[in-house]
């Protein structure tokens, strides 16, 4: 049983060597060029920005580096169990090409993708290849000990520190080549992983910018507690002013109506008659008090259909265009019906514009939004605004707003938040 046992850990131990050895070799082919060709087309998109077509190409290539590292991310993790953590600031798509480069540009972890790019094809390189060549190295110490082949005799050949010369030294050579494929049986696997481990030092974030991150998270799940909190008091004080209000009164006057009915119907009537209006009024302030926490077509139609009856229910002409292939968590739909309708609220209070265009679609685990106008411009994000205000709404769900609007308009504010859709 025990034999049966080793025999089957040392043919697992085999199938890992050549596995690493194998995926290695994959990784070099691959590391080499494609590094070179991304660093080449960094390196010139970034000198062609003072001329402005990098402005334009350097976003796509950044894109496009970031992608490899990601996928070097993933390999990390699934071949030798090595994880790598990103930490990319978000930068929306509908930003125009200056803030998109330089957003991207002034990013740490976009930095760190492109100098791992220098490093890869180097040591990168260097690490990847080395489980292979250690496994196959030996073969030619062996070949060289049994005579299948031998070395031209006008000279020395040196395999590793073995001066071969004749049968005594191709021996040596055999020998050495055991010693390596036995280091090599040992260390491949680890060689593959130390090459991971090269990648996650080079692309992983370092702490402080992590705490600076959770730092911002905690910030922004802050102002969600202290804004559900500041709704909730909203909530009670409406009801208690409002239809609670008209929910007293109308008990009273329907006591009144109790007493009166048999010596004064006329005025029973009357108060039959307020009662019926007060109910009216609270059922009427009640409906609007929900919609304001969750519309009732957000729950049942989701954030496509409710951006729609929303936009009907403006005195500019809107057009909604909606690309979603399902719906995303409740708490995110809700923050982007509300971010929309206040982004609505300002287009309509302070825009001036005679039409407005909402689109809303989801790409690459982004649910974005944008709400454009053809106002007057010059909308900025200021603390205590309304846009402030969507972007801390945004902030809870690690989500961006990105607003242009030059003076004599359009106004464009973008909206983004990262989720899957069901």
């Amino acid at each position: 049983m025990n034999t049966n046992t080793s025999n089957g850990d040392a043919r697992e131990h085999a199938r890992e060597v050549l596995l690493a050895a194998v995926r290695g070799l994959v990784l070099a082919v691959a590391v080499l060029p494609f590094s070179v060709l991304f660093l080449v087309l960094t390196l010139l998109s970034v000198a062609l920005i003072p001329l402005g077509v990098g402005i334009v190409t350097t976003p796509w290539v950044l894109t496009a580096v970031r992608a490899l590292a990601d996928n070097h991310r993933e390999i990390a993790a699934r071949w030798a169990g090595v994880p790598v953590e990103s930490a990319y600031r978000p930068v929306p798509a509908g930003a125009n090409p200056w803030t998109r480069t330089f957003g991207m540009l002034r990013d740490p972890q976009v930095r760190r993708d492109v100098l791992w790019l220098p490093v890869n094809m180097t040591a990168g390189f260097t690490t990847a290849l080395l489980p292979a060549v250690l496994l196959l190295y030996p073969f030619e110490g062996f070949a060289l000990a049994v005579g299948l082949w031998r070395p031209m005799a006008d000279g020395t050949y040196w395999y590793g520190f073995v001066p071969v010369r004749g049968q005594a030294t191709a021996l040596a050579a055999g020998a050495l080549g055991a010693v390596v494929l036995v280091a090599a049986w040992r260390l491949v696997p680890r060689l593959l992983t130390a090459h991971f481990r090269l990648t996650r030092a080079v692309l992983a974030p370092d702490q402080d910018e992590l705490a600076a991150r959770v730092r911002v998270l905690t910030e922004t799940r802050r102002d969600a507690v202290d804004s559900s909190a500041a709704e909730l008091r909203r909530i009670e004080r409406d009801l208690h002013d409002g239809a609670q209000a008209r929910l007293v009164v109308m008990g009273m006057d329907l006591g009144t109506v109790e007493a009166l009915i048999d010596t004064d119907p006329e005025q029973a009537r009357r108060l039959l008659a307020q009662a019926r209006q007060n109910s009216a009024e609270a059922l009427g302030e009640l409906r609007d008090l929900v919609r304001g926490i969750h519309p009732p077509v957000l729950a049942e139609r989701g954030l496509g259909d409710a951006v729609r009856a929303l936009a009907l229910r403006l005195p500019i002409a809107t057009e909604v265009a909606v690309d979603l292939a399902g719906r995303a968590d409740a708490p995110v739909e809700s923050a982007a019906y509300f971010a929309v309708s206040e982004a609505l609220t300002n287009a309509v209070k302070h825009s001036g514009a005679d039409r407005i265009w909402v689109d809303l679609h989801h790409a690459d685990g982004m649910l974005r939004i944008t709400v454009t106008d053809n106002g007057r411009g010059g909308a900025v994000v200021a603390p205590g605004s309304g846009l402030a205000g969507i972007e801390r709404r945004l902030g809870t769900f690690d989500g961006v707003l990105a607003v242009s609007s030059p003076a004599g308009g359009p106004t464009m504010a973008t909206m983004e938040i990262p989720c899957a859709l069901s």
